[in-house]
């Protein structure tokens, strides 16, 4: 679904053969498997430029590039999303408890949300590159 405009709920794939459709085998472990791809390894660690970060899966715009910032975890890192464009869950898998971020309107697993980001927020959102696109802003 890259690039593509925001869908509604009722556009988005119902099924798991549909997500595997419209997604690639990357994205759709990650979107809907709760994957969680290697550090540095991601495409949107490093861009800078001034746009906004939407979901892969659905196209909603998730990260402003303004609260983008250099968390050197390997990750983009956001200190907020943008109005209630996620949804935070509790995740106890692998034996730890985290909170994990979600897309609020396809339900994509994006990464999890940390308090020991910088101000002004004190949040640090680590999301998978995988599970967003860019929009640039001159594009």
């Amino acid at each position: 679904m890259s690039n593509q405009e925001a869908t509604t709920g009722s556009d988005l794939p119902e099924t798991d053969e549909e997500w595997r459709e419209v997604l690639t085998e990357e994205e759709y472990e990650i979107l809907r498997e709760r994957g969680t791809e290697p550090k540095f390894s991601g495409e949107l660690l490093d861009q800078h430029d001034d746009g906004t970060f939407v979901c892969a899966g659905c196209g909603t715009e998730l990260f402003d590039s303004e609260t983008k910032f250099d968390s050197k975890t390997g990750w983009p890192s956001f200190t907020d999303a943008v109005g209630d464009s996620v949804e935070l869950r509790k995740d106890t898998s692998h034996g730890m408890v985290r909170t994990e971020v979600v897309c609020a309107t396809c339900e994509g697993h994006l990464g999890h949300v940390f308090d020991d980001g910088p101000d002004p927020t004190g949040k640090r959102y680590c999301i998978n590159s995988a599970a967003l696109d860019f929009d640039d802003e001159d594009a």
